[in-house]
């Protein structure tokens, strides 16, 4: 794809007026009920319950003979399943006809009902560990973890424990998973490189980075749990998202003295935040380093990394000249790849290119994602091109595409800067409606808006909304706030909001 020149311009379908932006979906059906909560009947017949077709015989068993106790018929085929066991047809104590012979079925119902009952807790206990896992619901995985750990039958294995430090770590609940590995060594279970990798992450997720170096400390002291690359590049990753580039360098040496060599994704991690850093020179250097390299060849994420880095920051000729490098090592770029272009280009107005790359996604069976649409829109509200930004955002529906939070954040904004606030409340209507999920960022939209109409009220009642329904505020939040009060000289606003969260609204934005 020539990224230089392009011809076609990218011009969003009209659809008709009922589909616009600030419409609700009349068409979609209403519902009396959810799914599963008709009221059928909640108990459905036991396949147990259902009678067994009777065992048919050509002709009359002879009599048993006396003092021995002979087996039931079999089937006339010969492979018939009996129903009961030798001597336990229930003969007649009177004597009477036996060629009415019947099956037990109350034994057999009694015996399988009994035997179901004897294993049914077990697995059920079980699954509904599987199922708080899956929900992340970790208070209740544990209680349901500690209850299996009571039974005699049950010995917690390797992966169990996995898992439930892996949901400790991504919850934000450190201290319980290292109270779990302790508790998983004095069950006889012996940890690995592994679980200890996965104990360190849960310290890194919560910015604890001393206690996972102590904790990588164990694990060189353990024998049969040396640190590997995977435990390598999770200190790393938690390293550069502190920049702690001093520390960085002290883990590449370590790697290099214990013969464990960097991979991919830890170079890409790494890459990353030397970019985000502005190290260009590190940066240049590492990448160099992955080109030479064959443990460690670049790939579509390097690649993703550096288009990012340079389009975000508006240097579209090295993005581009990056891209026909990185196309020339043979690596393909894939539909996040091109996003990345489409957003570049939007961002510097350069319509022409973001078409171009467009078309060649439609050429090349690339599918036009969410974020695609996304790109677009954030470019023509930036611009303040509402009419394009609202037919971009049609054709985005008219496909099926579903809308997220940023592109409401993206249509709240674009109408807010030209003025139209009748449709910023229909957007803020239409997203409740779509169920989308009202973040930090989305209120701050709605807050911006509220200060560029000058509608003070409005914008004090979404921040009680934001905090009454526990979205966190930011610094963004604050910023606009206090913008907005220092605008109508309401210096006793900054004041009250620097003391509700010093962190965030500093003593010089009071003083000014």
């Amino acid at each position: 794809m020539a990224l230089a020149a392009a011809n076609a311009t990218f011009r969003p379908r009209l659809v008709s007026a009922s589909a616009a932006a600030d419409t609700s979906d009349t068409h979609t059906r209403r519902r009396h009920w959810k799914a599963g909560e008709f009221p059928f009947p909640t108990t459905s017949p036991s396949s147990s319950g259902r009678r067994p077709r009777p065992t048919t015989t050509k002709e009359r068993p002879p009599p048993p003979s006396k003092g021995k106790k002979e087996d039931p018929i079999p089937s006339p085929q010969g492979r018939g399943q009996r129903h009961w066991k030798a001597g336990e047809f229930p003969e007649s104590q009177s004597g009477g006809s036996r060629s009415r012979s019947r099956t037990p079925i109350k034994n057999i119902r009694k015996r399988q009902d009994a035997r179901s009952d004897a294993k049914a807790w077990a697995p059920t206990v079980t699954e509904a560990l599987s199922d708080r896992i899956a929900a992340k619901n970790w208070p209740e995985a544990l209680q349901v973890f500690e209850m299996l750990k009571e039974q005699p039958f049950y010995y917690p294995k390797e992966g169990t424990y996995m898992k439930l430090l892996l949901l400790l770590g991504r919850s934000g609940q450190p201290a319980l998973a290292h109270r779990l590995f302790a508790d998983m060594q004095q069950q006889g279970c012996q940890p690995t490189p592994e679980l200890y990798t996965a104990l360190i992450a849960a310290y890194c997720r919560s910015g604890l980075l001393d206690d996972a170096l102590r904790l990588l400390g164990d694990m060189k002291a353990a024998p049969l749990c040396q640190p590997d690359v995977y435990t390598y590049s999770t200190l790393i990753k938690a390293l550069v998202d502190a920049s702690r580039f001093d520390l960085v360098d002290a883990m590449y040496k370590e790697m290099a003295e214990r013969g464990v060599a960097p991979n991919t994704v830890t170079q890409n991690i790494v890459l990353s935040g030397y970019g985000r850093a502005g190290r260009m020179d590190d940066m240049e250097k590492l990448l160099s380093a992955m080109l030479d390299s064959t443990a460690s060849k670049p790939d579509v994420w390097t690649m993703n990394i550096i288009l990012s880095l340079f389009g975000n920051s508006g240097q579209v000729d090295l993005m581009e000249k990056w891209y026909e490098k990185f196309r020339g090592y043979g690596i393909e770029p894939e539909t996040r790849t091109l996003n990345i272009l489409i957003g570049a280009y939007g961002k510097k107005r350069m319509y022409d290119k973001m078409s171009a790359v467009m078309e060649f996604m439609r050429k090349l069976a690339f599918p036009w994602t969410t974020s695609t649409y996304n790109n677009v829109i954030e470019a023509f509200a930036e611009a303040g091109d509402e009419k394009n930004m609202e037919q971009t955002f049609n054709q985005m529906r008219s496909e099926g595409m579903k809308p997220d939070t940023k592109t409401f954040c993206c249509l709240i904004n674009g109408f807010s800067k030209a003025g139209l606030f009748h449709k910023v409340v229909g957007m803020v209507k239409l997203a409740e409606r779509l169920d989308v999920p009202a973040n930090t960022s989305f209120h701050n939209s709605v807050l911006a808006a509220c200060a560029r109409a000058g509608d003070l009220v409005e914008m004090e009642r979404v921040f009680r909304h934001m905090k009454h329904v526990q979205c966190a505020p930011d610094a963004t939040t604050y910023s606009i706030l206090v913008e907005a009060y220092r605008k109508e000289g309401m210096t006793d606003k900054v004041y009250d909001l620097q003391q509700e969260n010093p962190s965030l609204v500093s003593t010089e934005l009071v003083m000014v």
